[in-house]
């Protein structure tokens, strides 16, 4: 690989001392990081994925400090999108695991929840430590870090007057009040579906989320489009043909039932989300044998940090933007939380989960971290990884003889904890990038994202409960998609009833998708889902497509991607309320709606249609100054 004849200058020069982990940024930052972990924990559980934090919250942060103080600098910016974008990792690798403990009639203490949480979060950032220098300085120009580029670029721009966070606020408050006629005025059915007769009884559905919507045109027309191919084969094809040839009375596991007597849903839940397991399985798989050559090439720089401890370069290290935390303290830290994850009872840890904790945890950090710098986070096979995670733990408890339910929570625990530190550790590579182009110092964005943990950590146990007590997961409602999956997986093991099958021929799927040079996730995860969740993604995403077609103009998409984050957290944080006040009997989620389907379809149209023109509109305008 050649190097850069010229050597990289970071925008801040590293000789300037400029304000950085300021008290008012870090305010803010916990702020943020609260609202978009939230947010994110609400669209995980709905439809399994999560929005990127850092662009939006960069906006809002330069906008904020920029109206209440003075003289603020990039780098305080900086720490504030890197404090939120770790509320947003939190939630994710939370509300994708520890929901299966409730899904199995575990439901652990609160406290137990902030300790994985905030414990597996800080084993992340620790995690990533030993691997900056490599995997952000040395492959500069050759990993690029796509979301922690474009917030650096954002974060450059409101240096001469960028757009504020007015957009962002709009799509709050319009997907804030879409969920409240919803779930609060009982006003039309979120799900709108159609029962095709003449064609197997198949069903097309559209769920009129705004949080969907927005994620649509956030990951893009392809993507979206990705995505609902797999809801579609699912749906459209697989399940009208089961239901074609299982005629007759025979029951076929894992079902209880004859076929003849399912709906499609039915067939869905028995079948096809096996299929979709299966093949989300090969997707994560299949993505990290990509990235094989770097991974080598990190783990080799990593032990050579390791073994450089107390050695030159640790002393050498006067540039402010070369201090990371000492590794003395990363190995003291991440020694001591895992000791505390095996002698704590509560977590119901042996000593096998515990080297598997470590060993994986510690290596699929390295991984995600280097597919974040090639495809983005929303591309990352986080939910992959930990799925492979806890097929390797289980096999070895099958293998050992260790079936008892004790062993079964013990695996889904660590499956959390390495699946909260993948996700933090992902971030924090992220942000470390945005960092490195800006010239912040490392050591400030590490302890800003520690601190940055706490708040969403004591806040996602309470919204597990409250969610869960309302809605429950699972429901239609929140579906709670790689929770679920988890739970199918774990308990099909160790109980011995997992319809190996299914798995195999959703595998043998996501191989073809693969040769076919498909998205093999995006599509493994739109097998697995609801139709409905899926058809409005892809509303979303025809209409970031319209706009991107209709504008010409430069960073077209930055003004559609903060209008629909609004929209994202405005449901989320209404959702919330509504789930708050179902569980206190105010309101009662199971009440029929006042008006037909037709009419929210009319207002699901006027939804898409207001998403449409503001990120069009001031465009249009602003290309006319």
């Amino acid at each position: 690989m050649k190097k850069d004849p010229e050597p990289f200058r970071p925008f801040v020069d590293p000789k300037e001392n400029q304000r950085e982990f300021s008290f008012r940024a870090t305010v803010l930052g916990l702020i943020l990081a609260v609202f978009f972990a939230v947010g994110n924990a609400y669209l995980g559980l709905k439809v399994g994925m999560t929005i990127s934090a850092s662009v939006p919250a960069a906006v809002i942060s330069m906008s904020v400090l920029r109206i209440f103080c003075k003289k603020v600098t990039i780098l305080e910016n900086n720490v504030v999108q890197t404090m939120a974008a770790i509320g947003e990792a939190i939630a994710a690798g939370s509300v994708f695991t520890i929901p299966a403990l409730f899904l199995l009639g575990e439901r652990p203490p609160i406290l137990n929840i902030f300790l994985i949480a905030f414990l597996g979060g800080i084993l992340g950032v620790l995690f990533m430590i030993p691997m900056r220098r490599y995997i952000i300085v040395q492959e500069h120009g050759t990993l690029p870090f796509p979301e922690g580029t474009a917030c650096a670029e954002i974060l450059k721009a409101g240096r001469e007057g960028h757009p504020n966070a007015a957009l962002a606020i709009w799509g709050f408050l319009a997907g804030a009040a879409y969920r409240a006629f919803i779930g609060l005025f009982y006003l039309w059915n979120e799900t709108i579906g159609l029962i095709i007769k003449k064609y197997a009884n198949a069903e097309v559905s559209l769920e009129g989320a705004p949080s969907l919507l927005g994620v649509g045109y956030i990951i893009g027309p392809r993507t979206a489009a990705v995505l609902f191919a797999g809801g579609g084969f699912g749906w459209l094809v697989l399940i009208p043909l089961i239901k074609t040839f299982g005629q007759g009375g025979a029951i076929v596991f894992p079902s209880t039932i004859p076929i003849s007597e399912m709906a499609a849903d039915a067939i869905w839940s028995n079948y096809i989300r096996y299929i979709g397991a299966g093949a989300i399985a090969f997707g994560g798989l299949s993505a990290l044998f990509k990235i094989l050559p770097v991974i080598r090439k990190t783990i080799v720089e990593m032990f050579k940090e390791l073994f450089n401890l107390f050695g030159k370069r640790e002393k050498e290290s006067g540039v402010r933007t070369e201090r990371d935390i000492p590794l003395f303290y990363l190995l003291l830290g991440s020694i001591a939380i895992v000791l505390f994850f095996w002698l704590y009872p509560g977590f119901h840890l042996n000593i096998i989960t515990i080297l598997v904790l470590v060993i994986l945890g510690f290596f699929f950090v390295a991984v995600i971290s280097i597919t974040v710098g090639i495809v983005g986070s929303s591309s990352s096979p986080v939910s992959g990884v930990t799925i492979t995670t806890l097929l390797i733990t289980c096999l070895i408890l099958v293998g050992i003889g260790w079936t008892d339910r004790l062993y079964l929570l013990g695996a889904i625990t660590m499956s959390a904890v390495v699946n909260i530190a993948i996700s933090t550790g992902s971030t924090t590579a992220q942000d470390l990038n945005t960092g490195f182009l800006l010239g912040a110092t490392p050591r400030s964005l590490q302890l800003a994202e520690i601190l940055g943990l706490i708040l969403p950590s004591v806040g996602i146990g309470f919204v597990l409960y409250l969610l869960n007590d309302s809605y429950g997961f699972g429901s239609e409602q929140l579906p709670a998609p790689q929770a679920t999956l988890i739970t199918l997986i774990a308990d099909g093991i160790i109980a011995q009833k997992l319809p190996i099958i299914l798995v195999i021929f959703g595998a043998v799927l996501g191989l073809l998708v693969f040769l076919m040079r498909v998205p093999v996730l995006a599509w493994s995860v739109g097998l697995y889902l609801p139709l409905s969740l899926s058809t409005t993604v892809l509303f979303g995403g025809i209409i970031c497509a319209i706009v991107k077609l209709l504008s010409k103009e430069k960073g077209s998409g930055e003004r559609g991607v903060l209008c629909s984050s609004g929209l994202v957290a405005g449901d989320a944080c209404m959702g919330v309320l509504v789930a708050l006040l179902a569980a206190l009997g105010v309101v009662s989620i199971s009440r029929k709606p006042l008006l037909d389907d037709g009419v929210g379809l009319f207002f699901f149209l006027c939804l898409s249609l207001f998403l449409g023109v503001m990120a069009y509109k001031k465009r249009k305008s602003s290309s006319q100054n």
